[in-house]
């Protein structure tokens, strides 16, 4: 289930607003331009596949997703754990081009700071996720991570984040605090 936590920026520990159903947060966040609707890729993969595994199940509904995005360029997230040598996706950033974050398995909390607020989507298996390019945004995957997604993005040169510098994103309350 997917949960939408919305904060004030003087008040980054306490959410003031807590949703839970899924017309209320695809909603809320189309105010904003975000788009969170779901998707069924038909297959079952874990957190920690390898990115050919994942292409070799996920081929078609891949191709079915960039066409509907008109996506040019995609990465596969994979993370069953902390791995040391993986960076870590909580620093704040925008993109040139609109995000498509797609779940196949397991969970991720996008962070959105859209004027003087945050909202923080958790997102789960079969949720897609999309944000408008200069969206400030930033990904917590928890102390324990278990997310498999597809993030689509326009082009190579729009999926490279541009980070902000601004360290603040680390002040709100994570996945696992919410």
């Amino acid at each position: 289930m997917s949960i939408l936590s919305v904060f004030h920026h003087a008040s980054p520990d306490l959410a003031y607003k807590v949703l839970t159903h899924p017309d209320d947060i695809a909603t809320t966040l189309a105010e904003h331009g975000v788009r969170l609707t779901h998707w069924q890729p038909g297959v079952r993969l874990r957190p920690g596949s390898s990115q050919d595994e994942v292409l070799d199940a996920c081929r078609a509904p891949l191709d079915r997703l960039m066409s509907e995005h008109g996506s040019a360029a995609f990465s596969v997230l994979s993370r069953d754990g902390v791995d040391a040598t993986q960076a870590d996706l909580r620093d704040e950033h925008v993109h040139d081009s609109d995000e498509v974050f797609a779940l196949i398995s397991g969970r991720g909390q996008v962070g959105l700071r859209v004027g003087d607020y945050v909202y923080a989507v958790l997102c789960e298996k079969d949720d897609v996720l999309v944000v408008p390019a200069g969206t400030r945004r930033w990904l917590d995957l928890g102390d324990n991570p278990f997310c498999l997604a597809l993030r689509l993005f326009a082009s190579d040169q729009g999926a490279q984040p541009r980070f902000t510098g601004d360290t603040s994103a680390r002040d709100f309350a994570g996945m696992d605090e919410l």
